[in-house]
């Protein structure tokens, strides 16, 4: 990848989630950048425009990811955004999330190979 690091940006209102997530991704060359909430990723996207976004489905309010992801469309983001839930496996099979906005989701905890998979087919990193 040379000295530009793909930056993946993750909103979770589970500091602990965060937490693990960046030593996974900071392991494996990836930069993050974290918000705690809806809002604040918006101005975070805003800041840095990083390369893939994974949003909580369960944040501040239910289903504040969906609303988020219709923000960052109105924004004019192209990059891929995943979901993550608590009920993924489950959600993708009765949700449509592309129509949604949604690259893929991700169910919660993310399995580290899964993960780093989607990262090297979306970002090639």
């Amino acid at each position: 990848m040379g000295d530009a690091r793909a930056v993946v940006l993750y909103i979770d209102d589970d500091q602990d989630c965060l937490d693990g997530l960046r030593v996974v991704l900071e392991a494996n060359g990836y930069e993050m950048i974290e918000a705690r909430s809806g809002e604040e990723g918006l101005a975070a996207f805003r800041g840095r425009r990083p390369d893939l976004v994974i949003v909580d489905l369960m944040m501040e309010e239910v289903d504040s990811g969906t609303e988020f992801v219709k923000e960052l469309k109105l924004l004019g983001a192209d990059v891929p955004i995943y979901l993550l839930s608590s009920v993924g496996d489950s959600l993708s099979v009765t949700t449509d999330y592309a129509a949604l906005g949604f690259a893929g989701v991700f169910q919660k905890p993310i399995q580290t190979e899964t993960l780093l998979a989607v990262l090297e087919q979306k970002l090639g990193a």
